[in-house]
């Protein structure tokens, strides 16, 4: 399509977050994705973080080569895709807001007063731009309660809002699926997660449609083929596992819980079992450690006890769980006690809370250093997670 009809790419890299929502690690950075949409009438979809504005703004004024922006879609109120917006009207005071009657209800708790130039639509509702045209889906808690995507069909752009998004700033405005899968997995497990069941309700609507790209507000831009990203997130929010394999996870305060922890993973080795993985909940990131235990079939949390409860790291890494609605898995334990043990019930109880968990028994119970006894109940723990 010529200029007079285009949708133009207008989002941001920020290099400079260090914690993405204050709690995420994003070392390669983060995009906020936003398109302009030309026609007969001219469409803004989303905006950046305040982090941003300023360079944003620059952007759109030279994308909209002297044209006044018509409509400006809000498909998520998050402030890292809504805070600009105030600055857009303040430099567009015409511009008609366009969101759902959550929207602009969730977006007086960010701007007051609320302009009185808005438009409110519904599942369903279509907006004409010309050439272009916009439909509109709600997708509450994918993942706040007021997310709508939009669905343009002329060029079949399905602009997703945080659906399939990723970490990471854009070095390209496509990826391929292996690029994106890692940090795509890493977003998804620990921000959109918990909501399994409304991802499934979106996803069953855009069965309908015929998508060629997938706009998301976060990462690169998903060209068709897209059955091996829809794939990705149907299996993702049903809870069902990604890899056959073990995650062990473990938290030691002497470093003989560690050395159990990674006893087993030889032993796994040594048996074939080439999908391990291990991580220090201490010193490793928590929020890949939540990613694995989503994606292994299996996990085996070591830990000691510590002040008549659980070693704090390990306590912490099974509440996040539970928060992000873990479920539907085989975990193992592996604990330490010298006096008073108590790390196997507090883990059993805070797994008795998540859904389709089995407990395999039974527990390996270490007092103090790793001994013969313990080295062969490891090697019983690892022949029984390969079988």
């Amino acid at each position: 399509m010529s200029k007079q009809h285009c949708i133009t790419y207008i989002g941001i890299n920020d290099y400079d977050l260090d914690l993405f929502e204050g709690q995420y690690a994003v070392p390669d950075g983060i995009s906020y994705n936003s398109y302009l949409i030309t026609d007969e009438k001219t469409a803004i979809m989303d905006t950046v973080d305040k982090r941003k504005v300023p360079e944003y703004l620059e952007l759109l004024h030279q994308s909209l080569s002297g044209r006044t922006p018509d409509y400006l879609i809000i498909s998520h109120v998050e402030p890292d895709h809504a805070s600009g917006i105030s600055s857009v009207i303040k430099a567009y005071p015409d511009i008609c807001l366009v969101g759902n009657a959550k929207t602009f209800r969730m977006l007086s708790l960010y701007l007051e007063p609320l302009p009185s130039n808005t438009l409110t639509v519904k599942e369903g509702d279509s907006l004409s731009l010309g050439k272009y045209h916009l439909t509109f889906f709600m997708a509450p808690m994918v993942h706040w309660p007021e997310v709508m995507v939009s669905y343009e069909d002329t060029t079949q752009t399905l602009f997703s809002a945080d659906a399939f998004g990723k970490f990471g700033a854009l070095t390209s405005h496509v990826q391929t699926k292996e690029a994106w899968l890692c940090e795509a997995r890493r977003y998804y497990f620990n921000i959109v997660g918990k909501y399994g069941a409304p991802v499934q309700a979106l996803l069953k609507k855009l069965a309908s449609l015929n998508i060629q790209t997938i706009a998301p507000l976060h990462g690169p831009a998903l060209q068709a083929p897209l059955d091996y990203f829809l794939e990705k997130y149907d299996l993702w929010s049903r809870y069902l596992p990604e890899t056959d394999g073990i995650f062990i996870a473990y938290a030691s305060f002497h470093g003989n819980t560690a050395r159990a922890a990674h006893l087993l993973k030889e032993f796994l080795e040594e048996k074939g079992c080439s999908a391990v993985e291990i991580t220090d909940l201490a010193r490793d990131d928590m929020s890949e450690a939540i990613e694995n235990a989503f994606r292994y079939s299996k996990i085996v949390l070591a830990a000691p006890s510590y002040d008549g409860g659980l070693m704090p790291f390990m306590e912490d890494f099974l509440l996040h769980l539970k928060a992000k609605n873990f479920q539907n898995r085989q975990v193992s334990f592996i604990t330490n006690g010298s006096w008073a043990p108590c790390a196997d019930k507090v883990m059993n109880d805070l797994l008795s809370s998540m859904k389709d968990i089995t407990i395999t028994k039974p527990t390996i119970t270490l007092c103090g250093t790793v001994k013969p006894a313990d080295i062969e109940a490891i090697k019983t723990l690892a022949d029984t997670l390969i079988h």
